[in-house]
C-alpha cells in the first residue's frame, strides 16, 4: 500500500478552526461496515446506536500547555513544544528555529519563571532540554506560561483553553488532544450510563507521531512514534465482562484503539497493562479488542485514517469522506465525528 492511497481532496474551508459553543452539537456520520451504508446524524443521537451492555473507553490523558517561548542570551525568541519528560526536568523538545537551539544555548522562559539548556540532540530534529529555576511544580509553571499546543491547520486563536481538553481528562502528559473525546459532555456521559453503556478509561499520551506526516511512499516502511500508555484492571475486566455477554466494545478515538489493541498484541489478551507502543495499524492489520470506533475527520495521508481504514475497507472509508465532503462536514480537531459500527 502507498501513501497516494489513503489521499483525498479536502477543501480548506471545511477545517474546523474554532470548537463549537456547544461541544455535543456537531454532526456524525455513522457506517455501518457490514452493510456498506452511511447516515448523516447528529452526535446527541449516538446513543441510539449503543445497546445496553455495550462499553465506551476514553483516553483521559490531558494535554499539557506545552507550547512556551523562549528568550536565548542573544535576544532572540525561539518557540518550544515539550513532547515528552524523559527523566525529571529534562524534556524532549520540538525547537524553531533549531539553528538557535545548539548544545548548551540557554534559554529564559516567562520573565524568568523558568530557565532551560539545551543538552543534546535526539531523533528527528528533536532537542532534548535540561529545565530549572522554577519555584513550585513544572506542570503550574507551563500552565502560566504555557499555550495549547494547536496543530498548524489550526489558525484562529483559542479563547477558552479547556476547549481542547476533554471534559473527563485526567493525566497530564499529551502533546495534542485525544480529539474524539470533544463531543462528550459530563451530562452525556451520565446520561449513557443511565441507558447501561458501561464507560471505561485508558491513558495514552499523544506524542511527537499526532506532528510527523507519513514521508515514504510504501506505508510498510513508516516507523511510528513510541507514546506511552496506560490500561487499568477495572477497565480490563470491564471490557472482558463485556465480551463474554457477547456486547461490542467501542474505542472513543484512535488513541484509545492503539492502546487496547498494543494491551492485546503484548499479552494476547486484555490485561492490565503500561509500557510504550509503537503500534501501526492499517488495513490488513486484524482488530482483536474494539467491535466500533468513535473518531473525527483526519488528515489526508495520515496514518489515523489508515487506522480508520482497518476498521473495514480503505475504499468505504474514503468514499465515507468523499461524502462527508459533499454534505459539508467540519475536519479534524474542532470538526465533526464519525461511528463505525
Amino acid at each position: 500500500m502507498n501513501k497516494k492511497d489513503f489521499y483525498f481532496d479536502l477543501p480548506e474551508r471545511l477545517i474546523a478552526q474554532t470548537p463549537l459553543v456547544n461541544r455535543i452539537a456537531s454532526r456524525l456520520m455513522v457506517l455501518n461496515k457490514d452493510t456498506g451504508e452511511t447516515k448523516d446524524e447528529k452526535f446527541s443521537n449516538l446513543i441510539e446506536y449503543l445497546n445496553e451492555g455495550d462499553t465506551l473507553v476514553l483516553n483521559n490523558s490531558r494535554v499539557l500547555p506545552a507550547r512556551i517561548f523562549g528568550i536565548k542570551d542573544t535576544g532572540a525568541k525561539v518557540e518550544f513544544l515539550l513532547l515528552e519528560e524523559v527523566e525529571k526536568d529534562t524534556w524532549n523538545v520540538l525547537v524553531k528555529p533549531g539553528k538557535r537551539a545548539r548544545i548548551g544555548a540557554k534559554f529564559t522562559f516567562g520573565d524568568n519563571l523558568l530557565t532551560g539548556e539545551v543538552t543534546g540532540y535526539a531523533d528527528q530534529g528533536i532537542r532534548i532540554v535540561k529545565f530549572s529555576a522554577y519555584k513550585g511544580y513544572f506542570v503550574e509553571v507551563l500552565e502560566k506560561i504555557g499555550t495549547m499546543p494547536l496543530p498548524p491547520y489550526i489558525h484562529e486563536e483559542l479563547k477558552n483553553q479547556e476547549r481542547y481538553q476533554t471534559v473527563y481528562s485526567k493525566t497530564n502528559g499529551s502533546s495534542a488532544a485525544p480529539t474524539a473525546g470533544l463531543h462528550f459532555t459530563n451530562e452525556y456521559i451520565e446520561k449513557l450510563k443511565e441507558k447501561g453503556i458501561n464507560i471505561g478509561y485508558v491513558t495514552l499520551h499523544v506524542g511527537l507521531g499526532t506532528f510527523r506526516p507519513v514521508e515514504v511512499d510504501n506505508i510498510l516502511d513508516h516507523q511510528m512514534h513510541s507514546e506511552y500508555y496506560e490500561l487499568d484492571e477495572d477497565t480490563a475486566d470491564m471490557i472482558n465482562e463485556t465480551k463474554k455477554r457477547g456486547n461490542k466494545v467501542f474505542a472513543v478515538g484512535t488513541t484509545s484503539t492503539r492502546t487496547l489493541e498494543s494491551v492485546y498484541k503484548k499479552n494476547g489478551k486484555i490485561v492490565a497493562d503500561k509500557g510504550e507502543t509503537e503500534i501501526f495499524i492499517y488495513p490488513g492489520k486484524k482488530l482483536n479488542v474494539i467491535d466500533g470506533l468513535i473518531t473525527n475527520f483526519h488528515l489526508p495521508e495520515s496514518t489515523l485514517i489508515m487506522l480508520v481504514s482497518a476498521l473495514s475497507t480503505r475504499e468505504f472509508v474514503l468514499n465515507a469522506y468523499e461524502e462527508a465532503i459533499k454534505l459539508e462536514y467540519r475536519f479534524f480537531s474542532f470538526g465533526d465525528a464519525m461511528l463505525i459500527k
